[in-house]
């Protein structure tokens, strides 16, 4: 994958982190193999449903997850991929799909959803993983998915990884995990600094499986070539 200005917030052999407005960035970069990303979902002042909406990390989701992303967005981004895999696709208006993937927690609250949905443009059965909601110990983003999440996710695609709103960098950790490469964009500083530390802490594994490869890539046309 290539990389375009402006100059990345971090950079290794496997990772390229920007800082910015993906709008804005997006046109810069060329194609990518699979879009893994969880947006924004709208949900706003739901946070502050429980005991969550008075910790200080759940009360700032109150501004920046107050409205979900344009739909057109998502469409282009879509667009841009071999295969997409989208979390929280449910709530927005996106094509039928036959692939959706499914999260257990496996420790439940009743305050809180048992599972969460990913879209996928995957021409395959559906999916289910279930894992605790913190295996990874302290979260640092108030909707930062487990790594073990990430890296099935990752599983079911080859290739190059885009996660547009990457906060804490997790999709990309699994990707260099893996020892894929992945362009991750993430318009908070803050989680720009988080997930840069996270990413020096990690090498790839050469000892994890090899991501299966799609026996029919997606049940959506997508664009060819590089954008410029």
């Amino acid at each position: 994958m290539s990389t375009p200005d402006p100059a990345p917030f971090y950079r290794d052999e496997w990772v390229t982190l920007y800082h910015g407005d993906c709008r804005e960035i997006l046109p810069l970069l060329p194609t990518f193999d699979l879009l893994c990303t969880d947006p924004p979902y709208g949900h706003g002042e739901r946070w502050s449903g429980g005991t969550w909406g008075a910790h200080p990390m759940y009360a700032a989701c109150f501004d920046w997850d107050a409205t979900p992303v344009e739909n057109s967005l998502l469409l282009s981004l879509i667009a841009q991929a071999r295969a997409a895999i989208i979390w929280g696709g449910n709530y927005y208006r996106l094509p039928p799909a036959r692939c959706l993937l499914a999260w257990e927690k496996s420790s439940k609250m009743a305050t809180l959803a048992d599972f969460e949905l990913a879209w996928t443009s995957l021409n395959r059965p559906a999916k289910l993983f279930r894992e605790d909601r913190n295996p990874d110990g302290k979260r640092q983003h108030p909707t930062q998915k487990p790594l073990s999440v990430m890296i099935w996710c990752l599983s079911f695609a080859p290739g190059s990884v885009f996660d547009p709103f990457c906060g804490v960098g997790t999709t990309m950790i699994a990707a260099k995990k893996l020892g894929r490469k992945s362009i991750g964009i993430e318009i908070d500083e803050q989680y720009c600094q988080v997930a840069a530390e996270r990413l020096v802490g990690t090498t790839p594994n050469l000892f994890m499986p090899t991501p299966v490869a799609l026996e029919q890539e997606s049940m959506f046309p997508t664009a060819k070539g590089k954008r410029r």
